[in-house]
């Protein structure tokens, strides 16, 4: 009974290091690194890439003229303050693990390269959203009712999230509340405005949801997100569906656990 037991623990182990070992090290610039940089770059490296918590940040640079500063608010990401960092590092190698979900900012302490674009905002998540449209970013399409197609292609369920990608010098994503806001492009009386660039919108109950953009002519050409959000399956499926995980254990425990015998 012994060895069943260690070899029980010593296999589990096993599928516990596979299972926890899936998180991603970024290298913020790919092969230029962290250096100055013209506005959006950086905007540009964080597009289509999806920062989970337990996913880490490796800047490189020249330790002797730049650093990297993590800031708490947006506004000191906006203004380029670093007086009161969050965290501070200055080896020219340095490997940041995103530890929770919500937004990250990084700046340079050098304020003139900061304003230049030397400045990265990353959204952490817990799961996997989705992200309209599926291969492209939030922006002005080449086919005014792409938007329609994309999300009559989807069933939306409360609890889904949507992720909005998109440069925020450009774009920003506006929540209304009818269908003739929605028809009209009427910005006035919006029920939320995100401008962040990389905005996690949650679906909470069931209903219409209604996405525009403020830019002047940009809704007009189609930049206009419907969604139908479907409520939870009350039903019970008949039979659950195991993860491989726990296929795996339902295995180790058929196969070791000691049967009585009659």
């Amino acid at each position: 009974m012994a060895t069943t037991t260690r070899m029980f623990c010593f296999m589990l182990a096993m599928v516990l290091m596979g299972c926890c070992c899936s998180a991603k090290i970024y290298k913020v610039g790919d092969s230029k690194g962290w250096m100055i940089a013209k506005h959006g770059s950086y905007y540009e490296w964080t597009k289509r890439k999806e920062f989970q918590v337990g996913d880490s940040l490796m800047f490189e640079y020249d330790g002797n003229v730049n650093d990297v500063t993590q800031v708490s608010s947006r506004l000191e990401y906006q203004f380029c303050n670093s007086l009161t960092p969050k965290a501070f590092y200055n080896t020219g190698h340095d490997v940041v693990t995103l530890t929770e979900p919500g937004y990250h900012f990084f700046i340079t302490s050098n304020r003139s390269q900061c304003l230049a674009g030397q400045k990265l905002v990353v959204y952490v998540v817990h799961d996997h959203p989705m992200i309209p449209p599926d291969s492209d970013e939030w922006r002005v399409p080449e086919e005014s009712d792409f938007y329609s197609k994309w999300s009559e292609e989807k069933q939306f369920h409360v609890g889904d999230n949507l992720l909005f990608y998109y440069n925020d010098q450009v774009d920003d994503v506006l929540e209304i509340n009818s269908d003739l806001e929605f028809k009209s492009c009427d910005t006035t009386s919006p029920v939320a405005v995100h401008n962040a660039g990389q905005d996690l919108i949650r679906l909470t109950k069931p209903g219409i949801r209604y996405f525009i953009t403020s830019k002047i002519g940009h809704c007009e050409a189609g930049l206009k997100l419907r969604v139908v959000v479907r409520p939870l399956s009350k039903s019970v499926p008949k039979k659950m569906q195991l993860s491989p995980f726990d296929r795996f254990i339902k295995w180790l425990r058929d196969s070791f656990t000691p049967h009585p015998h009659h």
